[in-house]
Protein backbone atom coordinates (compact mmCIF):
# COMPACT_ATOMS: atom_id res chain seq x y z
CA UNK A 1 0.00 0.00 0.00
CA UNK A 2 1.87 3.05 -1.12
CA UNK A 3 -0.95 5.35 -0.44
CA UNK A 4 -0.19 8.62 1.20
CA UNK A 5 -3.81 10.13 2.66
CA UNK A 6 -4.71 13.68 3.24
CA UNK A 7 -7.57 13.16 5.89
CA UNK A 8 -7.00 12.46 9.44
CA UNK A 9 -9.53 9.05 9.28
CA UNK A 10 -7.47 7.00 6.58
CA UNK A 11 -4.45 7.93 8.05
CA UNK A 12 -5.20 5.95 11.15
CA UNK A 13 -7.03 3.14 9.21
CA UNK A 14 -3.63 2.72 7.66
CA UNK A 15 -1.41 3.27 10.48
CA UNK A 16 -3.21 1.08 12.96
CA UNK A 17 -3.95 -1.92 10.95
CA UNK A 18 -7.41 -1.58 10.31
CA UNK A 19 -7.63 -1.17 6.29
CA UNK A 20 -7.94 -4.43 4.16
CA UNK A 21 -9.23 -2.94 1.14
CA UNK A 22 -11.06 -0.39 -0.46
CA UNK A 23 -12.86 0.50 -3.69
CA UNK A 24 -11.37 3.99 -4.36
CA UNK A 25 -8.58 5.35 -1.83
CA UNK A 26 -8.32 8.78 -3.62
CA UNK A 27 -11.67 9.31 -3.88
CA UNK A 28 -13.18 8.56 -0.13
CA UNK A 29 -9.79 10.44 0.83
CA UNK A 30 -10.85 13.58 -0.86
CA UNK A 31 -14.74 13.17 -0.05
CA UNK A 32 -13.18 13.13 3.84
CA UNK A 33 -11.14 16.29 3.49
CA UNK A 34 -13.80 17.88 1.84
CA UNK A 35 -16.01 17.81 5.29
CA UNK A 36 -17.83 15.85 7.64
CA UNK A 37 -19.08 12.68 5.96
CA UNK A 38 -21.78 9.95 6.78
CA UNK A 39 -20.32 6.15 6.68
CA UNK A 40 -22.22 3.01 8.29
CA UNK A 41 -21.88 -0.82 9.45
CA UNK A 42 -24.90 -2.82 8.98
CA UNK A 43 -25.13 -5.24 12.21
CA UNK A 44 -27.74 -8.21 12.31
CA UNK A 45 -29.53 -9.02 15.57
CA UNK A 46 -28.84 -13.09 15.80
CA UNK A 47 -27.82 -12.34 19.35
CA UNK A 48 -28.19 -10.65 22.76
CA UNK A 49 -25.26 -8.77 22.69
CA UNK A 50 -21.83 -8.09 20.39
CA UNK A 51 -18.94 -9.72 21.30
CA UNK A 52 -15.05 -9.14 20.78
CA UNK A 53 -15.19 -10.23 16.90
CA UNK A 54 -17.48 -6.92 16.81
CA UNK A 55 -14.86 -5.00 18.77
CA UNK A 56 -12.82 -4.08 15.48
CA UNK A 57 -15.38 -2.58 13.46
CA UNK A 58 -16.62 -0.75 16.54
CA UNK A 59 -13.38 0.84 16.78
CA UNK A 60 -13.01 2.36 13.20
CA UNK A 61 -16.76 4.20 14.19
CA UNK A 62 -14.60 5.33 16.72
CA UNK A 63 -12.29 6.60 15.37
CA UNK A 64 -14.68 7.90 12.34
CA UNK A 65 -16.68 9.95 15.20
CA UNK A 66 -13.54 11.19 17.24
CA UNK A 67 -11.68 12.62 13.29
CA UNK A 68 -14.59 15.08 12.57
CA UNK A 69 -17.36 12.49 10.85
CA UNK A 70 -20.67 10.82 11.50
CA UNK A 71 -21.49 7.04 11.93
CA UNK A 72 -24.62 5.15 11.71
CA UNK A 73 -24.72 1.75 13.10
CA UNK A 74 -27.57 0.12 11.35
CA UNK A 75 -29.52 -2.40 13.36
CA UNK A 76 -30.86 -4.64 10.78
CA UNK A 77 -34.21 -5.84 11.72
CA UNK A 78 -35.18 -6.44 8.70
CA UNK A 79 -32.17 -8.33 7.16
CA UNK A 80 -31.76 -10.64 10.35
CA UNK A 81 -35.35 -12.01 9.15
CA UNK A 82 -33.52 -13.22 6.13
CA UNK A 83 -29.94 -14.22 7.27
CA UNK A 84 -26.44 -13.07 5.85
CA UNK A 85 -25.22 -16.43 4.19
CA UNK A 86 -21.10 -15.32 3.49
CA UNK A 87 -18.89 -17.89 4.35
CA UNK A 88 -21.21 -19.87 6.44
CA UNK A 89 -22.02 -23.53 5.64
CA UNK A 90 -25.45 -23.77 6.46
CA UNK A 91 -28.62 -21.57 6.81
CA UNK A 92 -29.13 -19.01 9.76
CA UNK A 93 -32.09 -20.10 12.38
CA UNK A 94 -35.03 -17.55 11.58
CA UNK A 95 -35.40 -15.51 14.45
CA UNK A 96 -39.20 -14.00 15.68
CA UNK A 97 -39.78 -10.09 15.68
CA UNK A 98 -39.84 -10.13 19.66
CA UNK A 99 -36.28 -11.90 20.07
CA UNK A 100 -35.15 -9.56 17.74
CA UNK A 101 -35.97 -6.75 19.21
CA UNK A 102 -34.48 -8.10 22.32
CA UNK A 103 -30.92 -8.58 20.65
CA UNK A 104 -31.52 -5.16 19.25
CA UNK A 105 -31.90 -3.81 22.44
CA UNK A 106 -28.74 -5.37 23.83
CA UNK A 107 -26.72 -4.67 21.17
CA UNK A 108 -27.42 -0.37 21.31
CA UNK A 109 -26.28 -0.83 25.43
CA UNK A 110 -22.34 -1.62 24.19
CA UNK A 111 -22.76 0.66 20.90
CA UNK A 112 -23.47 3.74 23.40
CA UNK A 113 -20.64 2.55 25.48
CA UNK A 114 -18.10 3.65 22.36
CA UNK A 115 -20.25 6.29 20.37
CA UNK A 116 -21.45 9.79 20.93
CA UNK A 117 -25.41 9.73 19.91
CA UNK A 118 -27.11 12.98 20.20
CA UNK A 119 -28.74 15.39 17.95
CA UNK A 120 -25.88 15.61 15.62
CA UNK A 121 -24.05 12.79 16.65
CA UNK A 122 -23.81 9.26 15.98
CA UNK A 123 -27.32 7.63 14.58
CA UNK A 124 -28.86 4.37 15.77
CA UNK A 125 -31.46 2.99 13.29
CA UNK A 126 -32.76 0.01 12.04
CA UNK A 127 -32.84 -1.31 8.70
CA UNK A 128 -36.58 -2.49 9.28
CA UNK A 129 -37.98 1.10 8.80
CA UNK A 130 -37.45 0.68 4.76
CA UNK A 131 -37.50 -3.42 4.29
CA UNK A 132 -40.49 -4.29 6.22
CA UNK A 133 -43.48 -1.97 4.03
CA UNK A 134 -41.52 -3.11 0.62
CA UNK A 135 -44.02 -3.94 -2.50
CA UNK A 136 -42.29 -7.08 -3.30
CA UNK A 137 -43.14 -6.33 -7.75
CA UNK A 138 -42.28 -2.56 -7.42
CA UNK A 139 -39.06 -4.34 -5.58
CA UNK A 140 -38.77 -6.59 -8.12
CA UNK A 141 -39.52 -4.38 -11.01
CA UNK A 142 -37.03 -1.29 -9.33
CA UNK A 143 -34.24 -2.69 -7.89
CA UNK A 144 -33.91 -6.52 -8.74
CA UNK A 145 -33.24 -5.10 -12.52
CA UNK A 146 -29.80 -3.95 -11.80
CA UNK A 147 -28.58 -7.15 -10.31
CA UNK A 148 -27.44 -10.10 -12.36
CA UNK A 149 -27.22 -13.51 -11.19
CA UNK A 150 -24.33 -14.83 -12.78
CA UNK A 151 -22.14 -11.81 -10.74
CA UNK A 152 -24.20 -12.95 -8.04
CA UNK A 153 -22.93 -16.48 -8.31
CA UNK A 154 -19.51 -15.52 -9.14
CA UNK A 155 -18.82 -13.66 -5.08
CA UNK A 156 -16.86 -15.78 -3.25
CA UNK A 157 -19.22 -15.73 -0.08
CA UNK A 158 -21.79 -17.58 -2.55
CA UNK A 159 -19.20 -19.75 -4.73
CA UNK A 160 -17.80 -21.35 -1.78
CA UNK A 161 -21.01 -22.60 -0.23
CA UNK A 162 -21.99 -23.45 -4.03
CA UNK A 163 -18.78 -24.78 -4.37
CA UNK A 164 -18.90 -27.64 -1.49
CA UNK A 165 -22.74 -28.74 -2.62
CA UNK A 166 -24.45 -26.97 0.00
CA UNK A 167 -28.08 -26.04 -0.03
CA UNK A 168 -28.15 -21.79 -0.47
CA UNK A 169 -31.89 -21.15 -0.26
CA UNK A 170 -33.73 -18.02 -2.40
CA UNK A 171 -34.06 -16.56 0.94
CA UNK A 172 -30.42 -16.20 1.70
CA UNK A 173 -29.75 -15.74 -1.98
CA UNK A 174 -31.98 -11.91 -1.42
CA UNK A 175 -29.36 -10.83 1.27
CA UNK A 176 -27.10 -9.31 -0.81
CA UNK A 177 -29.93 -7.02 -2.74
CA UNK A 178 -31.54 -6.04 0.56
CA UNK A 179 -28.19 -4.68 1.93
CA UNK A 180 -27.34 -3.11 -1.46
CA UNK A 181 -30.82 -1.94 -0.96
CA UNK A 182 -29.35 -0.32 2.86
CA UNK A 183 -26.83 1.37 1.22
CA UNK A 184 -29.11 2.86 -1.22
CA UNK A 185 -31.38 3.98 1.63
CA UNK A 186 -28.47 5.14 3.35
CA UNK A 187 -27.64 7.07 1.09
CA UNK A 188 -30.63 8.70 -0.21
CA UNK A 189 -32.15 9.16 3.25
CA UNK A 190 -29.34 10.41 5.19
CA UNK A 191 -26.57 11.47 2.88
CA UNK A 192 -23.99 8.63 3.93
CA UNK A 193 -21.41 7.60 1.62
CA UNK A 194 -19.40 5.03 3.01
CA UNK A 195 -20.17 1.57 3.67
CA UNK A 196 -17.40 -0.38 6.29
CA UNK A 197 -17.31 -4.17 6.94
CA UNK A 198 -15.53 -7.12 7.47
CA UNK A 199 -13.22 -7.90 4.28
CA UNK A 200 -15.95 -11.00 3.83
CA UNK A 201 -18.31 -8.63 3.19
CA UNK A 202 -16.31 -7.18 0.06
CA UNK A 203 -19.40 -8.55 -2.72
CA UNK A 204 -21.93 -7.29 -0.61
CA UNK A 205 -20.39 -3.64 0.13
CA UNK A 206 -20.08 -3.00 -3.72
CA UNK A 207 -23.34 -4.42 -4.79
CA UNK A 208 -24.79 -1.63 -2.69
CA UNK A 209 -22.79 0.80 -4.63
CA UNK A 210 -23.14 -0.50 -7.94
CA UNK A 211 -26.87 -0.25 -7.13
CA UNK A 212 -26.38 3.45 -5.99
CA UNK A 213 -24.80 4.36 -8.91
CA UNK A 214 -27.05 2.52 -10.99
CA UNK A 215 -30.40 4.35 -9.48
CA UNK A 216 -29.45 7.95 -7.93
CA UNK A 217 -26.14 8.61 -9.64
CA UNK A 218 -24.31 9.06 -7.00
CA UNK A 219 -20.73 8.08 -5.79
CA UNK A 220 -20.57 6.46 -2.92
CA UNK A 221 -17.76 3.99 -1.38
CA UNK A 222 -16.79 1.01 0.39
CA UNK A 223 -14.09 0.24 2.85
CA UNK A 224 -13.06 -3.19 4.49
CA UNK A 225 -11.12 -4.78 7.47
CA UNK A 226 -8.86 -7.75 7.57
CA UNK A 227 -11.47 -10.86 9.26
CA UNK A 228 -8.48 -11.09 12.12
CA UNK A 229 -7.06 -13.96 13.79
CA UNK A 230 -4.83 -14.88 16.76
CA UNK A 231 -1.35 -15.06 16.14
CA UNK A 232 -1.68 -19.32 16.83
CA UNK A 233 -4.77 -19.24 13.95
CA UNK A 234 -7.70 -19.08 16.18
CA UNK A 235 -10.74 -16.63 15.07
CA UNK A 236 -10.83 -13.57 17.37
CA UNK A 237 -13.68 -12.90 19.46
CA UNK A 238 -13.54 -17.01 20.89
CA UNK A 239 -11.99 -18.79 23.71
CA UNK A 240 -12.33 -22.48 25.10
CA UNK A 241 -15.17 -20.88 26.70
CA UNK A 242 -17.25 -19.70 23.67
CA UNK A 243 -17.81 -16.01 22.40
CA UNK A 244 -16.22 -13.10 24.34
CA UNK A 245 -19.66 -10.82 25.17
CA UNK A 246 -19.48 -7.39 24.79
CA UNK A 247 -22.55 -7.07 27.45
CA UNK A 248 -21.51 -7.55 31.10
CA UNK A 249 -24.76 -9.62 31.91
CA UNK A 250 -23.44 -12.21 29.94
CA UNK A 251 -19.39 -11.97 30.55
CA UNK A 252 -18.38 -10.11 33.63
CA UNK A 253 -15.81 -7.59 33.32
CA UNK A 254 -12.94 -9.49 35.26
CA UNK A 255 -13.20 -12.16 32.54
CA UNK A 256 -13.54 -9.70 29.92
CA UNK A 257 -10.14 -8.30 31.17
CA UNK A 258 -8.77 -11.66 31.52
CA UNK A 259 -9.25 -12.38 27.96
CA UNK A 260 -6.98 -9.56 27.27
CA UNK A 261 -4.62 -10.29 29.89
CA UNK A 262 -4.05 -13.92 28.09
CA UNK A 263 -3.23 -12.47 24.56
CA UNK A 264 -0.47 -14.32 23.41
CA UNK A 265 3.26 -12.44 23.31
CA UNK A 266 3.14 -11.50 19.69
CA UNK A 267 -0.13 -10.10 19.45
CA UNK A 268 0.08 -7.69 21.87
CA UNK A 269 1.53 -4.40 19.34
CA UNK A 270 -1.20 -5.20 17.24
CA UNK A 271 -3.99 -5.39 19.28
CA UNK A 272 -3.21 -2.12 21.14
CA UNK A 273 -3.30 -0.72 17.99
CA UNK A 274 -6.78 -1.73 16.92
CA UNK A 275 -8.22 -1.90 20.26
CA UNK A 276 -6.87 0.58 22.27
CA UNK A 277 -6.34 4.63 21.74
CA UNK A 278 -2.82 4.36 23.02
CA UNK A 279 -0.22 6.17 20.64
CA UNK A 280 1.12 3.95 17.88
CA UNK A 281 4.58 4.39 19.10
CA UNK A 282 3.71 3.56 22.66
CA UNK A 283 1.83 0.64 21.10
CA UNK A 284 4.86 -0.53 19.13
CA UNK A 285 7.04 -0.40 22.15
CA UNK A 286 4.98 -2.35 24.29
CA UNK A 287 4.54 -5.17 21.92
CA UNK A 288 8.16 -5.71 21.21
CA UNK A 289 9.31 -5.97 25.09
CA UNK A 290 10.73 -9.23 25.63
CA UNK A 291 10.43 -12.45 28.17
CA UNK A 292 8.30 -11.17 31.33
CA UNK A 293 8.52 -7.92 30.37
CA UNK A 294 5.97 -8.19 27.90
CA UNK A 295 3.02 -8.70 30.50
CA UNK A 296 3.41 -5.45 31.47
CA UNK A 297 2.19 -4.78 27.99
CA UNK A 298 -0.70 -7.31 28.14
CA UNK A 299 -2.00 -5.50 31.45
CA UNK A 300 -1.94 -2.02 29.92
CA UNK A 301 -3.72 -3.87 26.81
CA UNK A 302 -6.44 -5.59 29.32
CA UNK A 303 -6.83 -2.76 31.24
CA UNK A 304 -6.75 0.43 28.20
CA UNK A 305 -9.81 -2.21 26.24
CA UNK A 306 -11.93 -2.72 29.22
CA UNK A 307 -11.97 0.88 30.53
CA UNK A 308 -13.54 1.93 27.06
CA UNK A 309 -16.17 -1.21 27.43
CA UNK A 310 -16.33 -1.12 31.50
CA UNK A 311 -15.22 1.93 32.76
CA UNK A 312 -11.67 2.59 35.06
CA UNK A 313 -13.17 1.01 37.51
CA UNK A 314 -14.11 -1.84 36.74
CA UNK A 315 -10.79 -2.48 35.21
CA UNK A 316 -9.10 -1.23 38.18
CA UNK A 317 -10.98 -3.76 40.07
CA UNK A 318 -10.38 -6.56 37.64
CA UNK A 319 -6.78 -5.94 37.80
CA UNK A 320 -7.27 -5.76 41.47
CA UNK A 321 -9.18 -9.76 41.46
CA UNK A 322 -6.46 -10.93 39.43
CA UNK A 323 -3.07 -9.78 41.25
CA UNK A 324 -4.77 -11.39 44.23
CA UNK A 325 -5.63 -14.78 42.55
CA UNK A 326 -2.47 -15.20 40.86
CA UNK A 327 0.02 -13.27 42.46
CA UNK A 328 -1.06 -14.01 46.24
CA UNK A 329 -2.97 -17.06 45.89
CA UNK A 330 -6.45 -15.06 46.88
CA UNK A 331 -9.72 -15.00 46.33
CA UNK A 332 -10.43 -11.79 44.80
CA UNK A 333 -13.70 -9.58 45.15
CA UNK A 334 -14.52 -9.82 41.02
CA UNK A 335 -14.43 -13.27 40.31
CA UNK A 336 -17.59 -15.26 38.88
CA UNK A 337 -19.61 -16.82 41.32
CA UNK A 338 -21.53 -19.37 41.69
CA UNK A 339 -23.99 -19.14 44.15
CA UNK A 340 -25.61 -22.50 45.62
CA UNK A 341 -28.72 -22.40 48.36
CA UNK A 342 -28.94 -25.18 50.70
CA UNK A 343 -32.14 -26.44 49.37
CA UNK A 344 -29.86 -26.86 46.12
CA UNK A 345 -27.60 -28.86 47.75
CA UNK A 346 -29.67 -31.31 49.56
CA UNK A 347 -27.17 -34.20 51.42
CA UNK A 348 -24.12 -32.39 48.82
CA UNK A 349 -23.54 -32.10 45.12
CA UNK A 350 -20.60 -33.97 43.24
CA UNK A 351 -17.44 -31.47 42.59
CA UNK A 352 -18.30 -32.62 39.45
CA UNK A 353 -21.75 -31.06 38.82
CA UNK A 354 -20.23 -27.80 41.03
CA UNK A 355 -17.50 -27.34 37.96
CA UNK A 356 -19.93 -27.75 35.14
CA UNK A 357 -22.45 -24.99 36.99
CA UNK A 358 -19.64 -22.30 37.79
CA UNK A 359 -18.89 -22.46 33.60
CA UNK A 360 -15.45 -23.88 34.53
CA UNK A 361 -16.51 -26.88 32.37
CA UNK A 362 -18.98 -27.67 29.54
CA UNK A 363 -20.25 -31.46 30.53
CA UNK A 364 -19.66 -33.47 33.47
CA UNK A 365 -17.12 -35.87 30.95
CA UNK A 366 -14.83 -32.30 30.24
CA UNK A 367 -15.28 -32.09 34.27
CA UNK A 368 -14.09 -35.02 34.83
CA UNK A 369 -11.41 -35.32 32.55
CA UNK A 370 -9.84 -31.82 33.66
CA UNK A 371 -9.95 -33.69 37.16
CA UNK A 372 -7.85 -36.72 36.02
CA UNK A 373 -5.38 -34.41 34.19
CA UNK A 374 -4.67 -32.61 37.06
CA UNK A 375 -6.04 -29.26 35.30
CA UNK A 376 -7.95 -28.68 38.34
CA UNK A 377 -7.43 -27.05 41.49
CA UNK A 378 -9.74 -26.19 45.03
CA UNK A 379 -8.47 -23.56 47.03
CA UNK A 380 -5.23 -24.01 45.15
CA UNK A 381 -4.63 -27.34 45.87
CA UNK A 382 -4.93 -29.95 43.57
CA UNK A 383 -8.06 -31.68 42.69
CA UNK A 384 -8.04 -35.40 42.55
CA UNK A 385 -11.31 -36.86 43.66
CA UNK A 386 -13.86 -36.66 40.93
CA UNK A 387 -16.25 -38.14 43.37
CA UNK A 388 -15.85 -35.18 46.04
CA UNK A 389 -19.44 -34.65 47.43
CA UNK A 390 -19.99 -30.72 48.70
CA UNK A 391 -22.81 -29.91 50.88
CA UNK A 392 -23.42 -26.79 53.09
CA UNK A 393 -21.30 -27.13 55.64
CA UNK A 394 -18.48 -27.41 53.08
CA UNK A 395 -19.50 -23.86 51.66
CA UNK A 396 -19.57 -22.28 55.18
CA UNK A 397 -16.96 -20.52 53.72
CA UNK A 398 -16.50 -19.44 49.98
CA UNK A 399 -14.33 -22.10 47.41
CA UNK A 400 -12.26 -21.19 45.35
CA UNK A 401 -12.39 -23.78 41.86
CA UNK A 402 -9.68 -23.40 39.27
CA UNK A 403 -9.40 -24.97 35.62
CA UNK A 404 -5.57 -24.56 34.79
CA UNK A 405 -3.58 -21.38 35.56
CA UNK A 406 -5.79 -18.88 34.53
CA UNK A 407 -9.84 -19.99 34.36
CA UNK A 408 -11.25 -19.33 37.85
CA UNK A 409 -14.47 -19.59 39.99
CA UNK A 410 -15.55 -18.52 43.27
CA UNK A 411 -18.35 -21.22 44.68
CA UNK A 412 -20.73 -19.53 47.70
CA UNK A 413 -23.56 -20.65 50.15
CA UNK A 414 -26.37 -18.47 49.23
CA UNK A 415 -28.28 -16.87 52.02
Amino acid sequence: MTYHPKSDFIAIMMERGFLADCTDYQGLDEALVSGTQTAYIGYDATAQSLHVGHLLNIMMLRWLQKTGHRPITLMGGGTTKVGDPSFRSDERPLLGPEQIDANIAGMQKVFAKYLDYGETGAMMLNNAEWLDGLNYLEFLRDIGRHFSVNRMLSFESVKSRLDREQSLSFLEFNYMILQAYDFLELNRRYGCVLQMGGSDQWGNIVNGIDLTRRVLDHEIFGLTSPLLTTSDGRKMGKSQGGAIWLNDEMLSPYEFWQFWRNTTDADVGRFLKLYTELPVAECDRLGALQGSEINEGKIILANEVTTLLHGAEAAKAAEATAREVFEKGGVGDDLPTLSLSAAELGGGMSIVQIIVKSGLAKSGKEAKRLISENGARLNDAPLTDAGLMIDAAALASPIKLSAGKKRHALVQLDG
